[in-house]
């Protein structure tokens, strides 16, 4: 609750807060917060289906805080996570990628970056590619993707408002 204090004197941030209290304190409390801390799928190309279950889990778990967080206040958060399991839910996945929205296939080509990457410190750490000009070369693709399918300049970055 303190680190939602931190970003804001706002609802929205003490309950961003209070919420993961919630799901770290019973990991902390039965001694299992440090229970997977090694790579997924080490040596794999896919991981398990319980460890894919694993970090879905957690990616939506965490993007439900995200909701919270940026929400303007406690019940326009509500509203949109009930939004989220309504009908439209399941045209959720192909609106995503339709209409010309760009931001889908940019948040596709970060993970998969980030998946084959995931036994590295960061995502885009390349320096085990000897050739200089092809490491150029290969962020000189991901900004130039970045910048033609992302979304900048639409959102305000929230610590700007600080």
């Amino acid at each position: 609750m303190l680190s939602g204090l931190w970003h804001g004197a706002n609802w929205t941030f003490i309950a961003w807060g209070a919420y993961h209290a919630l799901l770290f304190l019973p990991l902390i409390l039965w001694g299992r917060n440090r229970k997977y801390t090694g790579t997924i799928a080490e040596g794999k190309f896919l991981p398990r289906p319980k460890e894919f279950f694993m970090m879905l889990l957690t990616f939506m778990l965490v993007v439900m805080g995200w909701i919270i967080f940026r929400s303007e206040s406690i019940g326009c958060a509500w509203q949109y996570i009930y939004g989220m399991f309504g009908k439209d839910a399941i045209m959720a996945p192909y609106s995503f990628f339709a209409y010309g929205n760009k931001a889908g296939w940019f948040v596709v080509v970060m993970l998969v970056v980030e998946w084959l990457q995931r036994q590295r410190e960061h995502g885009l750490e390349i320096s085990f590619i000897r050739r200089t000009w092809v490491r150029f070369l290969i962020y000189y693709l991901i900004i130039s993707f970045s910048i033609c399918f992302g979304n900048f300049g639409e959102n305000q970055f929230i610590y700007f408002n600080f």
